[in-house]
């Protein structure tokens, strides 16, 4: 009987190989869409999975608390995680983690290997981090100890063992000893290193001071828990900790800092704490893309059943013979479903080749491997193999009910009416087709605008033509700066710590008020030189810029930015010059307010920030170049360096791309956005195409007779598209609020952001007018040119 279903199943499918052809491309790229975003949602909530101490693995972050507000931040401070080791027998380890830029010198080849970290000695002892040469327990247990990652080992070392080699780090070309070497860390971890050295470096050998510092919120933490331990309960012990240690130094500066215990897997994805140093995710996009992937195959299913039901007049008369000769209607359902059936796994073949070669290039969007290949993991094929059955089943449930229950009376008497019903729910999956396109449609409108909004907005500071260079604090480093001044194609330069778009320091301050009193806040800050402000044109609102004519600007002065005059209660900017300050063992005035710009992403608001006269701790240099010959220039910048730098490796990179680099996630969001939204409306096509085929087949005799009694080709074709369009303009009356409250919660996490504008909605419902229009033309116009002798002859 089985094997019957299938023989006539594909006889129909040979028979009607244009309609076949659409339902099996139509399921496939449904299959295909909603497969990926389903291996991507995965691969992200897989994050950090495969520790195997995952649910007993805390990050241990800190809030901090002082008259000027609470902030959030990623790490404590230096002295927590060993100190809550040795007072907590709850606590099984505690890891420190450093991430760092590291020079790296072999021989006479210098490396800049920026994705490097210092850990405690536990690292591999917490972290599922295969280590293929080394013991965990020591290998990172003594100063100047560094594991390599596989990779960077043999970049190293070739084929040679490297376990016992030699390898110098750091300014001063310090010794290190290679006592291990681990499996490159999967991509899947938020945690990323290609070396590992060992924190003792600092805390036993560069810097003792490091285990007892209290104010430093610098390295990122991690605690391993004893089995059963209840972390809520651990974490209401903390505020008794924090006052043993640090109690009187919080008073003294007015602040109350609380240390809260993360989850492992709430870190990647469902964190707020984020922070440049470490990857993190979002998990508002995890849960777009999931209703997307859910809509791309509910869209698939409807256009299943709607090209199925369109040929239902066509096989009508097929049904009623069939009963007459006795098939029972059951056994008619199981032959509808036996074709739905082998129409889901011609679309599963469909759908392993499409997602095969699609996928390196759906790898490339979103700017990882989030699969080697489908068949990597059988589980993916069993997956895609079973949602191709189940869609399968589901559509065809609907098409076997309906064709298995007509009255072979009425049908072999030429009487069959596809029936009101019927097509009162067919018009109602097409409205609900073109509902889920116009949402996408308008969401990619809005996403596109924020994007570009976000990437064009004026920022305050000018980052055109300007490349960064690395100067690691070098002694030799003014000698440099007046070299490349001196240079044709070079405007200017600047010395400075930070640059716009890279990440910050946060310095304890105290900043006289408007009241004349000392108040203590968190204030980003950046040391520079005296021709920062002028090099990146950044405006004064009150007060000076800093002068080599003032010898106390290098020692007693700092300007702020307009956040901090406002965090300070000063009702206009001018009353905040003079206002005096403490920072960093530094106490002198303001001597200027500088207008607010965004040194960081437009998703952020501008926060306080201080800047101060500090060559020795400016590691940056900041080139603005003419945009004539700017290879020429570089070459020559390139020459000054290798004479005047020569042990440190020659890397730059232009500011304007690297401050864009803050918007990259957003922008993957966008394209990827736009490409299921493209394939959602696709498939919808396909469904309308499917109604409209049979909308002509029922009104086959309507037609027919309008021509004879001499209706126009035009006057056909609008008659049948009119209908279509209806259909359109009630799926954006319903799309329209849906999309609106939807992107509004979208938007609430970006800083600055559009407004959302009619005009908006007005394209994409225009859109979708446009795309079903063309889609129903075919049909229609194919309609109104038959001959109508032929259409009555058959009635």
């Amino acid at each position: 009987m089985i094997k019957n279903y299938i023989k006539i199943a594909l006889r129909n499918l040979w028979r009607h190989r244009g309609f076949s052809f659409l339902n099996i491309a139509g399921l496939a790229i449904g299959l295909t869409a909603g497969f990926l975003i389903l291996l991507y949602v995965g691969f992200e909530l897989s994050y950090d999975g495969f520790h195997t101490k995952e649910d007993r693995i805390y990050r241990l972050v800190s809030n901090d608390e002082n008259p000027t507000g609470k902030s959030e931040n990623a790490m404590p401070a230096w002295a927590v995680p060993p100190n809550l080791e040795k007072d907590f027998p709850e606590i099984e380890s505690a890891v420190r983690i450093l991430p760092m830029n590291m020079l790296v010198r072999k021989d006479d080849i210098k490396y800049k290997e920026s994705n490097s970290v210092a850990a405690d000695p536990d690292f591999f002892k917490v972290f599922d981090f295969n280590l293929l040469q080394g013991d965990a327990n020591n290998v990172l247990n003594t100063p100047f100890s560094i594991v390599l990652s596989q990779t960077t080992a043999k970049k190293y070392f070739g084929n040679q063992d490297p376990v016992g080699q030699s390898l110098k780090i750091l300014d001063k070309g310090f010794l290190t000893k290679v006592t291990g070497v681990m499996e490159d860390i999967p991509e899947n971890s938020h945690i990323k290193a290609d070396m590992v050295l060992s924190m003792t470096t600092f805390t036993e050998n560069l810097d003792k001071g490091l285990n007892n510092r209290w104010g430093w919120f610098e390295p990122f933490a991690y605690v391993l828990l004893q089995p059963n331990v209840d972390f809520k309960e651990l974490q209401s012990k903390f505020p008794a900790f924090m006052e043993r240690y640090n109690g009187e130094s919080m008073r003294k500066h007015k602040s109350l800092i609380t240390l809260v215990l993360e989850p492992l897997k709430d870190v990647y994805l469902i964190s707020t704490r984020k922070d440049e140093r470490v990857v993190s995710g979002n998990i508002n996009n995890i849960y777009v893309f999931s209703i997307v992937a859910i809509f791309i195959l509910l869209i698939a299913c409807i256009n299943f059943i709607n090209l199925t039901t369109a040929r239902s007049v066509e096989r009508a008369k097929e049904v009623g013979i069939r009963k007459v000769i006795g098939a029972a209607r059951t056994q008619l359902g199981f032959q509808f479903l036996g074709e739905s059936i082998v129409i889901s796994l011609f679309s599963f073949v469909l759908t392993i080749a499409l997602t095969t070669i699609f996928l390196p290039y759906f790898n490339d969007l979103v700017g990882k491997t989030i699969s080697e290949g489908i068949f990597s993991n059988t589980v993916h094929v069993v997956t895609l193999l079973l949602i191709s059955l189940g869609l399968g089943l589901l559509a065809g449930i609907y098409p076997a009910l309906v064709l298995s229950s007509f009255k072979p009376v009425h049908v072999l008497k030429g009487s069959f009416s596809g029936g009101a019903r019927g097509m009162l729910l067919r018009k109602g999956l097409v409205i609900a087709q073109f509902t889920i396109s116009i949402v996408l449609i308008i969401g990619t409108i809005i996403i596109y605008h924020q994007t570009n909004f976000m990437r064009n907005q004026e920022l305050g500071f000018n980052k055109e033509q300007t490349i960064i260079l690395e100067t690691n604090i070098s002694p030799a480093q003014t000698s440099l700066k007046h070299a490349i001044d001196n240079l044709p194609g070079v405007k200017s330069t600047t010395l400075a710590s930070k640059m716009p778009g890279g990440d910050y320091n946060v310095a304890y301050t105290e900043i006289e008020n408007f009241n004349g009193d000392f108040q203590i806040s968190d204030v980003n800050i950046y040391s520079v030189d005296f021709d920062y402000i002028s090099q990146f044109e950044l405006k004064m609102s009150a007060g000076r810029g800093f002068s080599r004519l003032f010898v106390t600007d290098s020692t007693e002065a700092i300007i702020v930015n307009e956040a901090t005059v406002k965090l300070l209660g000063y009702n206009n900017y001018e009353d905040a010059v003079g206002a005096k300050f403490k920072q960093w063992g530094r106490e002198g005035q303001i001597v200027g307010v500088i207008k607010d710009f965004h040194y960081k992403s437009l998703q952020q608001n501008i926060k306080p920030l201080t800047m101060r006269i500090e060559p020795n701790r400016t590691n940056l240099m900041a080139v603005k170049v003419s945009p004539h010959n700017i290879n020429k220039t570089v070459a020559s910048i390139k020459e000054n360096w290798q004479t005047i730098l020569p042990n440190e490796p020659y890397e730059y990179y232009f500011l304007d791309e690297f401050f864009d680099r803050q918007y990259r996630s957003d922008k993957r969001f966008g394209n990827l956005f736009l490409s299921f939204a493209a394939l959602a409306i696709l498939i919808s096509c396909l469904g309308l195409l499917g109604l409209a085929a049979y909308s002509t087949l029922q009104r086959k005799r309507e037609i027919g007779i309008r021509k004879v009694l001499g209706a126009s080709v035009s006057g056909v074709v609008n008659l049948l598209s009119k209908e279509f369009l209806k259909l359109v303009v009630i799926a954006f009356l319903i799309a329209s609020p849906i999309a609106w409250f939807a992107m509004d919660y979208w938007l609430e996490e970006f800083a600055y952001k559009i407004d959302l504008q009619w005009w908006m909605f007005a394209i994409a419902g225009l859109s979708a007018m446009l795309i079903a229009v063309l889609t129903v033309s075919f049909h229609a116009l194919k309609a109104s040119l038959a001959n109508p002798v032929k259409s009555l002859r058959t009635e």
